[in-house]
Formats: C-alpha cells, structure tokens, sequence
C-alpha cells in the first residue's frame, strides 16, 4: 500500500521538503499547526507506531537525531520544541504513515484541551 508520504518521499508529489537521506524524509506540513511544522517519515512504510518492529529501532532513533538537527536550522531550538506521534484514530492519526511531528516558534500551550 502507496501512502500519500511515500509519493512525496519518492518525489511524485511537490512538497517543501527539508531534509532526506536514505532512511528519513522532513517536509513542511501542508496545513501547519505552528509556525513550524515539519513531519519527518520513515522512508520505511510503517503503519502505526504500534507496527514498529525491533528491526526499526535504528530508524527512529534516527528520526530524533533528524529532529534536533532540523530545530537548530529553523531556529526553534534554543526556546523549545515539540515532537509528537499520533497512533490511530484516537490518537490523531490521519495518515497511516509513521509520522513525527516538529512543532515550534511559538509557545505551544498545554498538550491536549482541557476536560470540560
């Protein structure tokens, strides 16, 4: 199965990309939550966090070190960032497609809306 991620990842469709290498691709949200929002994807198809298998322990520690490196380049590093990965539907998630989100250049406020 094609997600939408492994056609930008393979560049067959537009996208701000910010970084790629031979494990991982950063790219600009197309509907940003924060000044920055960059997602970074493992090139790997991988569903769900919950499909992460041992022999992907390298590609997401890798995801991390991506993560750091793209917050100093966009400046958000010295205030602080979020990282977030949604699991299914009532995690957030939308596209089954791994996923990590890099939220920043604001302040970003409490992690989820309060209980009524």
């Amino acid at each position: 199965m094609s997600t939408i991620f492994s056609k930008i990842i393979a560049k067959e469709i537009p996208s701000q990309m910010v970084f790629q290498d031979d494990r991982v691709t950063a790219f600009k949200d197309i509907n940003p939550s924060a000044p920055v929002h960059i997602l970074i994807v493992p090139n790997k198809e991988i569903p769900t966090i919950d499909d992460v298998t041992p022999e992907d322990e390298a590609v997401l520690g890798h995801m991390l070190i991506v993560a750091k490196q793209i917050a100093r380049e966009q400046g958000i590093a010295e205030n602080g960032y979020r990282l977030i990965i949604n699991c299914r539907s009532d995690g957030g998630q939308e596209v089954y497609h791994l996923h990590m989100h890099l939220l920043g250049g604001r302040r970003l406020g409490p992690m989820l809306a309060q209980k009524d």
